[in-house]
């Protein structure tokens, strides 16, 4: 199975490479090709701020690099893109969850009702110690995040019952992307949770496999989950970031000079991605809506029930407790 996904991700890497040279018309002159892959479909938050970020990449350096970006995991899978980004076969991708199997730390942005609002989320994105943490040691793993975007804040979909309180999630099949701490966090709550590729999400709801999912808005109707769920439950529970991160491979081979202008750009997009978070999720939640049968959370029951989760956290990764004391202080301005 293990040498089966690798083969099928390094055909896709070389299929798109293949791509990226063999257009009519390249001469020796032309750009260099970024290829830039995410799992989301077209019309998703992943998409959106993906091409934006090659728009204003392929503008500013014009001539030299040129982002192209594979939506819907045409590269693979997140696991296959970071296996493809550490090795420097792949120069970017656009993950999520994922990060903390590339260091626990990162699954501090796992814990339920960590932050209070987007500019909390923007405070600690931007801390110095909260990088220093976090990003510093990313380059000796191989790989570099130059920003970090969002993906959003989740919400839960199924169709068993309307979700209130975190009892009501117990026995229920929910699908949630890799990590350790969302399977920890919806155990803790009652739920059966698995770990599933987005891709195959859609395919395991309609087929009564999982009775339900967690996601942002945007990933939501970008992978027109709503057509296959009857509840949606408005519980915010994570705020999840999404990040660009770069071979760090690759990240050598580009001038400082270029290299400045990918990680401006990159912090840019940061911004932009969280506008148009808090745009579609109203927009998004206005069109699915009337489809669905929508309901608010106890919050305060189920930031009682998280309290394991934290916890937990605390205990198991080094430094952990420190990282989540320090995201907490930025609650304030």
């Amino acid at each position: 199975m293990i040498r089966t996904r690798s083969l099928r991700l390094a055909t896709r890497l070389v299929l798109a490479a293949a791509l990226a040279v063999s257009l009519p018309g390249r001469a020796a002159a032309d750009p260099k090709i970024i290829r830039l892959g995410h799992v989301g479909y077209p019309g998703s938050l992943f998409a959106i701020t993906a091409d934006e970020y090659a728009r204003r990449v392929n503008e500013a350096l014009k001539g030299r690099y040129e982002v192209r970006v594979f939506h819907s995991s045409q590269l693979g899978s997140d696991e296959d893109m970071l296996k493809g980004i550490k090795v420097g076969v792949l120069e970017m991708f656009a993950p999520s969850t994922i990060m903390s199997t590339v260091d626990p730390k990162f699954g501090v942005f796992e814990m339920p009702y960590l932050f209070k609002d987007r500019a909390h989320a923007k405070r600690a994105f931007e801390d110095p110690k909260v990088d220093s943490i976090l990003l510093d040691p990313l380059p000796q793993k191989g790989l570099r995040v130059l920003g970090i975007w969002e993906n959003g804040f989740r919400v839960i979909t199924n169709n068993v019952r309307p979700i209130v309180k975190p009892e009501d999630l117990k026995g229920i099949k929910l699908r949630v992307p890799g990590g350790v701490w969302r399977v920890k966090m919806f155990r803790a709550y009652g739920a059966n949770p698995t770990p599933l590729a987005y891709g195959e999400v859609f395919a395991a709801l309609q087929a009564g496999v999982m009775d339900g999912q967690e996601n942002p808005f945007a990933q939501i109707y970008g992978g027109k989950f709503q057509e296959v769920q009857k509840y949606l439950s408005l519980s915010d529970h994570v705020y999840t970031p999404a990040y660009l991160v770069v071979s760090e491979r690759f990240w050598k081979s580009v001038p400082p000079d270029a290299q400045k202008v990918l990680a401006r750009i990159a912090v840019e997009i940061g911004d932009y991605s969280r506008t148009e978070g808090a745009r579609l999720d109203k927009e998004i939640l206005d069109k699915i809506g009337p489809k669905m049968q929508v309901n608010q959370v106890d919050k305060e029951a189920f930031v009682k029930a998280s309290a394991p989760v934290y916890a937990d956290f605390g205990k198991e990764v080094p430094g952990g407790k420190e990282l989540i004391d320090r995201i907490l202080e930025l609650r304030k301005p």
